[in-house]
């Protein structure tokens, strides 16, 4: 499967590049100025053609990362079996091409990783952990969750992102490879995130974390997950995270917002695609109105505080501003983020993409004042 063997490459070339913290945000903003981050290496990626109909607005860098997706020819996810759709070519893949073909030079990992399966519910989950080169602990702990709907993707295509929580924030980070649907159905993802997280809680001292000082952290269905472990452990009365980070979270059910109308043919997400994860995930339709995929649904009381962040080119825009409304509506502090000219999965693309280092510049600097 192409995805697995995307290891050496990425451990080789996915470093994210540091950026020194952006201050004196506010809630609810969105970035448009991306002269906030050094784009100099980037002044050569010039798009081929003109803006998609389907993004007018989107950032130069982006779309010639796009372009470099749509180049391998791959077929539309949505009309592929989850199987055959796992080896299509990726956003990481044409992150990592553009940045070889252009010489672009990449620091060396400021972690290391170690591998561990855990025990689940009828078998077990892989996790990769991170875990800082510099200091000695105790350091603060993330864990987080990849995107792809519950279906693709795995820890390596999402490896950019994790490492960059690590490196930014100086903490043990936690990436969960939750078993994937259509071969796991719902709810299988939900528990093994929360697995994954009781573990993290009662080994963190073993990791060399600070037990008191854990978040979770998620893109897309990853986010969805991130908050729904938030809320098992209010439920389960076990310790709530300080924080949680939902990078443009699926969080409700309706296919309709305008940001699914706007965005319907963007890529790499589009209408089509949400459809065909749901249908792959669910037992039925029915279960998307479950307030475990339909958040906005949920009881978000005693939350921990969140940061959410959004692209403006992406189906799942709307949700994550229906969800911090319901969170703010419910007592939780909420810090919304929206980066303007951007795509889904954006986040892991800082290599290439001003915008994606200063979305995670802002997310290191949320998490370490959460952990203060």
């Amino acid at each position: 499967m192409k995805n697995n063997l995307l290891k050496p490459i990425i451990l080789a070339f996915g470093t994210t590049i540091l950026l020194s913290a952006c201050t004196g945000e506010t809630k609810n903003t969105t970035v448009t100025d991306s002269s906030m981050t050094d784009s100099t290496q980037m002044a050569t990626l010039k798009p081929a053609g003109p803006a998609p109909e389907w993004g007018k607005t989107i950032r130069p860098e982006m779309q010639v990362i796009i372009e470099k997706l749509s180049s391998y020819g791959d077929q539309p996810i949505e009309t592929l079996s989850a199987a055959d759709a796992r080896k299509n070519h990726t956003p990481t893949d044409a992150v990592m091409d553009l940045a070889k073909q252009n010489n672009i030079a990449v620091p060396m990992p400021k972690v290391d990783t170690t591998g561990k399966d855990i025990d689940a519910d009828n078998g077990k989950v892989h996790l990769r952990i991170y875990t800082p080169k510099v200091g000695n602990g105790p350091y603060p702990l993330i864990v987080y969750y990849h995107g792809g709907g519950f279906v693709i993707a795995n820890v390596d295509v999402y490896h950019a992102s994790a490492q960059a929580l690590a490196e930014q924030v100086g903490a043990i980070v936690v990436s969960v490879a939750y078993r994937l649907a259509p071969e796991n159905k719902f709810p299988t993802a939900h528990n093994d995130a929360f697995a994954a997280y009781e573990w993290a809680v009662k080994n963190a001292v073993d990791l060399k974390a600070d037990p008191a000082k854990i978040a979770v952290a998620g893109e897309s269905a990853g986010g969805n997950l991130a908050a729904n472990v938030s809320i098992m452990a209010r439920n389960k009365h076990i310790m709530l995270p300080v924080h949680e980070v939902l990078i443009y979270p699926i969080a409700q059910e309706d296919m309709n917002t305008e940001s699914y109308k706007m965005y319907a043919n963007a890529k790499p997400l589009n209408k089509a695609m949400m459809g065909w994860f749901t249908e792959k995930y669910l037992n039925s339709t029915i279960e998307a109105q479950d307030p475990k995929i339909s958040l906005v649904d949920a009881n978000l009381s005693g939350l921990p505080s969140t940061t959410i962040i959004t692209a403006e080119i992406d189906p799942l825009h709307d949700d994550g501003v229906m969800l911090a409304d319901k969170l703010k509506a419910a007592g939780v502090k909420v810090n919304l983020k929206n980066y303007e000219g951007v795509t889904h999965e954006f986040f892991g693309m800082s290599l290439l993409v001003p915008e994606a280092k200063a979305a995670q510049a802002y997310v290191a600097d949320q998490l370490k004042a959460a952990f203060k």
